[in-house]
């Protein structure tokens, strides 16, 4: 990318502020899921922070050393121009809400009990796929370094198409894999009553990306030719 195209750097304020919110969410997912659950004795709860923050923070460093305009791009998401009006209600509910009801739900489950015993070897079996959902999902964004936080056509950074890595089986690999992640996560947590908010945010992710996948065959350069040869929009050979 020429240097012309690439973001200006962030304001010391714009900086500060991005961190902060960074950390906020990071942590508030877990201490949101504690509380409700009443308890901290909770190991299998203790391995999903571990793996969340791993995905998280890792792929924030393997990004900053490879594409730090990424990171910048993700930053400015509030104020990032032509961000789709139908994104701003989808992005809350996939990247905030969606998760925060998964975990508030899994912890008052846990609480109270709600749910039927899930067998040991099924939830390991399921903390295995939550892994590789997030494993998917960054290495997607260590792949694309148009990875924004929104849907918008990046025409202020150059942006084009990415074919590489997980884009050569899915057109929308990160999308997959929160899908993935989301739907096992209430297995892994034995809290199974969490599969009613881990299902509307996957509905909210399957029409997310039919939205942004109309967007970019409509106004990203190649993106159509990319879609006849990938076929698959989220899950290999059926959608």
């Amino acid at each position: 990318m020429r240097e012309s195209e690439r973001s200006t750097p962030l304001e010391t304020k714009d900086f500060i502020r991005a961190a902060v919110g960074f950390a906020l969410y990071l942590l508030l997912g877990p201490v949101l899921m504690f509380l409700s659950a009443g308890t901290i004795n909770w190991p299998m709860a203790w391995i999903y922070v571990a793996m969340l923050l791993a995905a998280t923070l890792g792929s924030r460093l393997i990004v900053l050393r490879r594409n730090p305009d990424t990171l910048r791009e993700r930053a400015r998401f509030r104020s990032a121009e032509g961000t789709k009006a139908w994104d701003r209600m989808l992005v809350m509910i996939v990247g905030l809400l969606g998760p925060m009801a998964i975990v508030v739900v899994a912890g008052l489950d846990h609480r109270w009990a709600w749910s039927a015993d899930v067998p040991d070897a099924a939830q390991v079996a399921a903390a295995l796929v939550v892994a590789g959902g997030y494993g998917l999902s960054v290495w997607a964004m260590v792949e694309n370094e148009y990875f924004s936080a929104v849907a918008r056509i990046q025409e202020d950074r150059g942006q084009e198409v990415v074919t590489s890595g997980p884009y050569r089986i899915v057109r929308h690999p990160s999308y997959a894999g929160s899908l993935l992640a989301s739907l096992a996560l209430p297995f892994m947590l034995e809290a199974l009553w969490s599969l009613i908010p881990a299902g509307i945010m996957a509905a909210a992710l399957a029409v997310r990306t039919a939205l942004e996948d109309r967007m970019l065959r409509e106004e990203l350069e190649g993106y159509q030719s990319y879609a006849e040869r990938t076929r698959s929009r989220l899950i290999p050979g059926i959608w």
